[in-house]
């Protein structure tokens, strides 16, 4: 007789998985309405999105039960609600993009949003569980949308660019396959917990074989980091996508990598694991420095900015190698003002967008920002606001996510990674500072532009002045943010 099995529905804690319920729900209601209804105007679907966002937000803060649930795959510690966090404000600034008067192709379909929020619960389910299937699952989910999302800007070189991100998200995917698989045959287990305890237990033997699983993750990750050599879908991707979408891709899907690293690497940096640890330090340094020397040489914005956003996720990778409480906190701290800092910058580019290309070979050449401040003195003032931000300048808010990761690298003995961390953010304040340089010392180059920011509607200039003040302000509020941040840190016991 087989016996029969029971399982207590309290004990399954459904509550872990109310943040991403929320978000597919929220998908599954647009899809519904659209059956029904083929008339609804954009700025609905835009709203019923930041609608179940904020619910979905909500859930995520007020969260109050068990770290794990549902069989254990769920694992919503601090780290989990912190990067859940990041990924729900920067979904919530993005999609209010689509609200400007400016008539993309992608926005007039429903099924746009639902994709949106189907993403949006996909990097939720990478972030919130250490189990590497349904981390795959959840990389999957995001991924699949984010490609379609890409090609629905229905521009020739957004197609091209979907079909970059597919092809090498796809080798990423088998990547990351092949490391899950090396690993469970050697520990028997798919969680990472209990993945760390046998290799620990077996002093990481038979350590080539650990060493070639550790690079298909890295490769994996890589990928979706960004990271060199694995960062030359980057500048494409970001320049075949609208400037809002690029913006996004630079800060949201990394999070989620930067959470899966964070677990992944801890077994290996936590038992200071020598070869990994080497591996580590070079990825860092060659991501750190190489895209800053190419974007040195940019005279496309958009490009610059992609290999930019590449440097920055270097640095932010080093606080994984660092792997101390500090440099896990830094790590927070760092991409949250990143956040707001990238987005602004690329929603600027983003209201700047003209169809007149005026004999460019590109949408967003340094040239086309020549004199901006005698055209538009309001968009020339926050475009380098944001710019002085991205190049560390004090008091902007990037300065202080730098100099406590700096901070974090010296109190852990890294004093060489300081260094090269300080020698690359003073390069790449030139080519940040190429962008004010055109602006304002510089006479324009064609008289038909207009002023963008007094002529944006209410919605976008509600979105960069967000970015703006948190960018200018950030001051004020670092020392509660860093308390919020090592709270929520503290008890995922990193």
């Amino acid at each position: 007789m087989i016996p029969s099995i029971s399982v207590d529905f309290a004990s399954l804690n459904m509550a872990s998985l109310m943040p991403m319920l929320v978000a597919i729900v929220g998908a599954l209601l647009i899809l519904c309405i659209d059956l029904f209804s083929k008339q609804m105007h954009k700025s609905f679907y835009v709203m019923l999105s930041v609608l179940f966002i904020l619910i979905d937000l909500g859930a995520v803060i007020g969260y109050v039960g068990p770290i794990r649930g549902f069989f254990d795959l769920m694992l919503m510690d601090g780290i989990s609600i912190l990067s859940q966090i990041i990924i729900l404000l920067g979904s919530g600034l993005f999609i209010l993009l689509a609200m400007s008067q400016k008539r993309f192709h992608e926005y007039r379909y429903p099924e746009f949003f639902a994709l949106f929020l189907f993403m949006i619960a996909g990097f939720q389910f990478m972030v919130a569980s250490d189990n590497l299937i349904l981390i795959f699952v959840g990389l999957e989910t995001a991924s699949m949308a984010l490609y379609t999302l890409i090609a629905m800007h229905n521009r020739e070189k957004s197609i091209e660019a979907a079909i970059k991100y597919f092809s090498m998200g796809a080798l990423a995917a088998a990547f990351f396959v092949f490391g899950s698989m090396i690993f469970y045959g050697l520990t028997g287990s798919v969680e990472l917990g209990k993945i760390s305890e046998v290799l620990i237990a077996s002093n990481f033997e038979p350590y080539p074989l650990v060493l070639l699983g550790v690079v298909f993750m890295l490769a994996a990750l890589g990928f979706k980091l960004s990271l060199v050599p694995f960062h030359v879908w980057a500048p494409d991707v970001y320049e075949g996508s609208s400037a809002a979408m690029a913006g996004y891709i630079s800060v949201i899907p990394k999070i989620a990598g930067f959470i899966v690293a964070l677990r992944f690497f801890e077994i290996f940096i936590g038992s200071n694991n020598a070869w990994v640890e080497a591996i580590l330090y070079f990825v860092v340094i060659v991501t750190m420095t190489l895209p800053n020397m190419i974007a040195l040489v940019q005279t496309d914005v958009k490009r610059m900015l992609a290999y930019s956003s590449v440097s920055h996720a270097g640095f932010v990778m080093g606080a994984i190698l660092i792997g101390t409480t500090q440099a896990t906190q830094s790590l927070f701290l760092y991409w949250m003002l990143f956040l707001f800092t990238n987005l602004g910058s690329f929603a600027m580019l983003w209201v700047n967008r003209t169809k007149t290309t005026h004999g460019f070979q590109s949408d967003h050449p340094f040239e086309k920002f020549s004199g901006l401040v005698k055209i538009s003195p309001v968009t020339a003032s926050i475009m380098a606001l944001f710019m002085l931000s991205l190049a560390g300048v004090p008091p902007f808010s990037l300065f202080w996510g730098k100099m406590y990761l700096l901070g974090s690298a010296i109190n852990a003995g890294y004093i060489v990674l300081a260094i090269i961390m300080a020698l690359n953010s003073a390069i790449a304040a030139y080519y940040y500072l190429k962008l004010i340089v055109y602006m304002f010392l510089k006479e324009p180059t064609y008289d038909d532009r207009l002023d963008v920011m007094g002529n944006a509607n209410n919605t976008l200039r509600v979105v960069v002045g967000i970015s703006a003040i948190i960018t200018i302000g950030s001051v004020l509020f670092i020392n509660p943010l860093l308390e919020m941040i090592s709270y929520y840190v503290q008890i995922s016991g990193f």
